[in-house]
């Protein structure tokens, strides 16, 4: 693949993710907006459910590397 083809594809990859995130960030103004209005106890319970939420993906994805780290260790040893 030459340089070109490779600066395209990369060029197409942040187009998509950027405009994939477009759409998240009028939502993110409209739960600021209903977080702001609702009392100290909806606003903890919103903020224990996101931690709640985000931690399954960030364990999968630390298990995920963890695994890529060990096979790379394995690999390079087995090439000495």
């Amino acid at each position: 693949m030459n340089f070109s083809r490779w600066r395209i594809r990369k060029f197409a990859a942040i187009a998509i993710l950027i405009a994939g995130s477009l759409p998240a960030a009028a939502q993110c103004a409209m739960c600021y907006e209903s977080a702001s209005q609702a009392g100290q106890r909806s606003q903890r319970a919103l903020s224990r459910a996101v931690i709640f939420l985000l931690v399954p993906p960030v364990t999968m994805m630390v298990g995920l590397v963890g695994v890529a780290f060990r096979y790379g260790k394995r690999r390079d040893d087995e090439e000495l």
